[in-house]
């Protein structure tokens, strides 16, 4: 089985002449022909070159890796049972999946409160995240579950307003936090905000604690898309000129006479925007954590990536031993915005691996008596077993699954349904429910009731979109539970789901499916 499509993908714009006919190891044409126009990626990058390692078109697409992993969660299986109840009394009339609890509490002091056990992880200052911004913070915020503003919303926002290199002021990351306030509920849910190097020279962090109120914030080590720091394109000479001057990598040089001279002459159409990448020391990372204490923040979170195994083991003793209340932990192969292409596909631990190696690291320091951190999991998550089994395979440190790009799809196309609605072009196959968003969407006489004809007017259409989304998921998931008799988050457990191969359980620890209850069945059979 090849595990890469190394030569051609939608992502990149590219595909083979020959379809049929490609060599695996290097995805060429098994005959490549001079005269050929090059289609593929080889090709394209012979006359676009640096432009063909992303994504395209950058702005309106969110993208992930390809690569398929020998091991992933699709080779596990949630196991059920018809005996008895957890969390609720073994009794029919009551043991129903409506009664499911879904809430989770943490935090060092257990006061931050979820509905739903699932956050946003960074959505930050790509066009994508900031175009289904509305939809995305009102949604959540209505559902009651976690959204994280993600790295260098201060450093691009053209309004924002620095003094001696801080930020004093802004309109972006203020917009931001205040659309997701005004919709949140009886206190569940949190908007955080995160910072890169970047972020932390500007004082995105500070800024965000003092004069916004903000009370979660999170230090960013890296995601599962890539080993470096974030990029966008940007098409505006004036915007890469001002973000050169706030310190980001921008290529080509934007100040360049002879580059200002190829731009206006369409030789090319977009910057690039790079964040620098971090240099962790415990130092500097104790340092920044008393920093931030010391500005007001009341809870503060890390998320890494998909480093190698040394450097997880090092963000989960960084946690513990300056007690953060959240650690996030992102495998590879996943993306929103924009990363190089061929870098989302080949580096990192994959999901399950790193999630694998995660329970190892938070079960060997609660052995020592060590304080440990909420955890939350990411990595390609985008339904309720999926979210099962994330909880289940790193129970009971786990209390939350990060998705990003399934959320940001619901969004989209609850905007795209609201334009067709204005525009009175609703397709036929969503005609068929009807022709306006309280036909359309299936809680929207749930949310008129909830929130009253004014307020619920008001709403985009984007934030019905993922509030609908998440609705579907709180069902499903608590369908799941009652099927495995877990009635509240905290009964979930390892044995909950099985391994269907023996690699899947060599690398996981989690029992191999035939050989879940094996003592029980022996007992049993014996009578």
């Amino acid at each position: 089985m090849l595990h890469s499509k190394v030569n051609a993908s939608a992502a990149t714009l590219t595909k083979n002449r020959t379809e049929e006919s490609i060599v695996p190891a290097s995805g060429m044409c098994v005959t490549c022909v001079d005269g050929c126009i090059g289609m593929c990626e080889i090709g394209k990058s012979s006359y676009r070159g640096h432009e063909v390692i992303y994504p395209q078109p950058f702005g309106v697409i969110t993208t992930a890796a390809e690569k398929r992993y020998p091991v992933d969660y699709s080779h596990f299986n949630i196991m059920g049972t018809c005996v008895g109840a957890h969390g609720i009394e073994a009794d029919s009339d009551k043991a129903i999946f409506p009664n499911v609890d879904l809430t989770v509490s943490f935090g060092h002091d257990g006061k931050i409160r979820f509905r739903r056990p699932w956050i946003i992880p960074g959505i930050g200052s790509t066009a994508i995240a900031k175009n289904n911004w509305e939809g995305l913070a009102i949604g959540s915020a209505l559902m009651g579950t976690g959204l994280t503003i993600g790295e260098n919303v201060v450093g691009m926002d053209p309004q924002s307003v620095f003094k001696n290199g801080r930020v004093i002021d802004t309109v972006d990351l203020k917009r931001r936090v205040e659309l997701y306030r005004r919709y949140q509920r009886d206190g569940y849910g949190a908007i955080v905000v995160q910072a890169n190097i970047e972020d932390t020279r500007l004082g995105a962090h500070e800024y965000a604690v003092e004069k916004l109120g903000v009370e979660c914030v999170e230090l960013k080590w890296g995601q599962g898309a890539k080993d470096i720091g974030g990029e966008v394109k940007i098409p505006d000479l004036k915007k890469a000129q001002m973000l050169a001057e706030r310190g980001y990598i921008v290529l080509p040089d934007p100040f360049d006479e002879d580059v200002i001279r190829a731009f206006e002459k369409g030789s090319f159409k977009e910057f690039e925007r790079h964040s620098r990448v971090g240099m962790v020391t415990e130092e500097s990372f104790a340092k920044r954590i008393e920093e931030l204490r010391a500005a007001g923040a009341k809870y503060i979170f890390l998320k890494t990536g998909a480093y190698r195994p040394a450097d997880l083991a090092r963000a989960l003793v960084f946690a513990s031993k300056y007690r953060l209340d959240l650690l996030t932990v992102d495998g590879a192969g996943g993306g929103t915005g924009m990363s190089p292409w061929r870098m989302m596909n080949e580096w990192g631990v994959p999901p399950v691996q790193l999630h694998s190696l995660l329970y190892r690291c938070a079960s060997e320091l609660s052995k020592q008596g060590a304080y440990l951190p909420a955890l939350a999991v990411a990595g390609g998550f985008s339904f309720e077993d999926h979210i099962f089994k994330g909880l289940a395979m790193g129970a009971p440190f786990v209390k939350l699954v990060g998705m990003a790009r399934a959320p940001i799809a619901a969004a989209m196309v609850g905007k795209t349904i609201g334009r067709t609605i204005e525009t009175m072009q609703v397709p036929v196959y969503i005609e068929r429910f009807g022709n306006n968003k309280d036909e359309i969407f299936v809680t929207a006489s749930e949310l008129r009731r909830e929130l009253g004809k004014d307020e619920f007017d008001k709403l985009p259409t984007g934030a019905l979109g993922l509030y609908t989304y998440y609705e579907r998921l709180t069902q499903g998931l608590r369908q799941i539970m009652a099927g495995s008799r877990k009635f509240s988050l905290e009964h979930i457990c390892r044995d909950d789901i099985a391994a269907m191969t023996p690699e899947a359980s060599q690398i996981s620890g989690i029992t191999y499916i035939m050989d879940v209850d094996r003592e029980q069945v022996s007992f049993l059979l014996k009578g």
